[in-house]
């Protein structure tokens, strides 16, 4: 119980810091805002995919989107 306790709270912190990157990503003001917070949220993303902390299709899934949101911007 207590390393599904640690488990937990270390998969909570991580998930919250992959939302809060990819929000950043959608909410940048320029494209190259964009950009820089699309490689940092892309690395967050295929780490959760490897661990397996959001399925690895999930992760692409997330990481296409953005990319079309990063070609949007102007």
């Amino acid at each position: 119980m207590r390393q599904a306790r640690a488990a937990t709270l270390r998969n909570r912190q991580s998930r919250s810091q992959l939302r809060t990157a990819i929000k950043k990503v959608r909410a940048a003001g320029s494209k190259t805002e964009a950009q820089k917070a699309y490689l940092a949220a892309t690395r967050l993303l295929d780490r959760a995919g490897r661990k397996n902390l959001i399925h690895p299709n999930a992760a692409a899934r997330q990481k296409s989107r953005l990319a079309r949101v990063v070609a949007g911007k102007k």
